[in-house]
């Protein structure tokens, strides 16, 4: 019994050893959609009863833009279900899985987490000219809803002490977002990303007239 035993627990340990990046081992269902520093930004799509490879992900907030089922395999053989409604939004640890997509299609942000520790950044629980509504939090991060009112701006200059991944949940023409040093940006699709940095100036402003929906997460 102890050789089995031993034995299952020198399986697992080469399992995460050999566990490799979702990008590398499985690129038709991880795409990066942009990547630094602090973030890397992960599109994710499955077919109905897709899967794909051992893979890791290291500590991570995911965002799905449908209502999703998927069945993760571990590396000792356990599985576990993961049920997920759409523009909600998971904290996810550190993991090594294989994901079988068990109902219709998958598509999803995963973001992915580089620093070592958590930071120790205050994140809002509100901020002006916004609605917000808190999705999931987590040491390293928190996922909010949040709906711009149409007098909603940020002055030119703005900065936060905190990183922010910026998700929207549709299209429109009528957000502009200027971060420094990079062009304007007025328009976007559903499941288009922004990373504005800690201490980054940057500019934001409603131009439209009407509310828009984003999920914005906050990192520490």
């Amino acid at each position: 019994m102890k050789s089995a035993v031993t034995c299952l627990i020198v399986v697992a340990a080469s399992a995460v050893v050999l566990a490799q990046d979702a990008v590398k081992v499985a690129p038709t269902h991880y795409k990066v959609v942009l990547e630094n520093a602090s973030v890397r930004v992960l599109r994710v799509t499955y077919g109905p009863g897709e899967k794909s490879a051992m893979h890791q992900h290291p500590d991570a907030i995911v965002v799905p833009l449908v209502a999703s089922k998927v069945k993760f395999t571990l590396p000792d053989g356990k599985t576990q279900d993961s049920e997920m409604a759409n523009e909600a939004a998971q904290y996810t640890p550190a993991a090594v899985h294989s994901p079988t997509n068990m109902g219709g299609n998958v598509d999803a942000l995963v973001i992915e987490f580089k620093a070592a520790a958590p930071g120790k950044a205050t994140l809002p629980a509100a901020r002006p000219g916004m609605e917000a509504k808190l999705l999931a939090e987590g040491p390293r991060a928190v996922a909010q809803r949040v709906t711009a009112a149409p007098t909603f701006a940020e002055a030119p200059g703005t900065t936060h002490e905190y990183d922010q991944v910026v998700v929207a949940l549709g299209s429109t023409d009528q957000m502009s977002l200027s971060i420094a040093g990079k062009p304007v940006r007025t328009k976007w699709a559903r499941g288009d990303a922004e990373f504005i940095g800690r201490g980054v100036a940057h500019e934001a402003k409603n131009t439209g007239g009407k509310p828009f929906d984003f999920v914005i997460i906050s990192i520490k």
